[in-house]
């Protein structure tokens, strides 16, 4: 099996989708709403890795082209938002006010638990782009000098939480309204999130799409600023 690994140069393209549509089946299966696809797909993939002794350097080479798509993808989410830009533009003022404000505080919140709890500064960084989708987050990261690792776990887990509790919050909070449920939860909680939205509404998939692209361009701007004070 090692051999036949070592041969193929995108077996982790296989082993990724195929973890992947693994984890779709047991949550259908299941029928648990929380269990996202990623949280059995990433144990499935660990699980692989360490039973045969693979390091994961090598899993992450073999796997690059799942991560080239990322950018794309990101792109495409552009296409709900033309669909329905003429209902969105008399609430753009807004939107641009809010998904800022919500991209801040996100970066600031993580500043205050860094410093609170005295984490130091290779993994405080790693916290700042949380909110992020993974491309963006892991430049950050790196840029910064971060611990990039950590930094994609806790983008995962953020983008799984919002995917999960996004419907529950807005429950809470009683948002109802279509836009602002949309920039709440792609501006928080990324791609991961924005295919929940997508899943809501139209208008929650489109404003949350640019409210992930919005907040990914502050966060990568904000960074900096506050990893100068860790």
């Amino acid at each position: 099996m090692i051999h036949f690994l070592s041969s193929s140069a995108t077996w982790g393209v296989a082993l990724t989708l195929g973890a992947f549509a693994l984890g779709r089946l047991i949550q259908r299966v299941t029928g648990q709403k929380w269990l996202n696809p990623l949280i059995p797909a990433s144990v499935i993939i660990i699980m692989f890795l360490s039973a045969l002794n693979i390091p994961y350097a090598d899993y992450k080479a073999s796997a690059s082209p799942v991560t080239w798509l990322l950018l794309p993808a990101t792109v495409a989410l552009a296409v709900p938002l033309y669909e329905v830009w003429r209902k969105l533009r008399d609430l753009l003022p807004a939107i641009l006010i809010g998904i800022p404000t919500g991209a801040a505080t996100g970066v600031a919140s993580s500043y205050l638990l860094a410093r609170l709890f005295a984490i130091p500064r290779e993994y405080a960084v790693a916290f700042l782009p949380k909110s992020v989708t993974t491309a963006i987050g892991i430049d950050v990261t790196n840029e910064l000098g971060g611990h990039v690792s950590l930094a994609i776990i806790l983008i995962v887990l953020t983008g799984i939480a919002g995917n999960v509790l996004a419907v529950l919050f807005c429950r809470i909070f009683k948002i109802m309204d279509p836009t602002a449920r949309g920039a709440a939860i792609g501006t928080c909680s990324h791609a991961i999130g924005t295919t929940k939205a997508l899943e809501l509404g139209e208008t929650e998939g489109a404003v949350s799409g640019l409210a992930m692209a919005v907040a990914g361009v502050l966060t990568a701007i904000l960074c900096p600023m506050f990893a100068a004070g860790l």
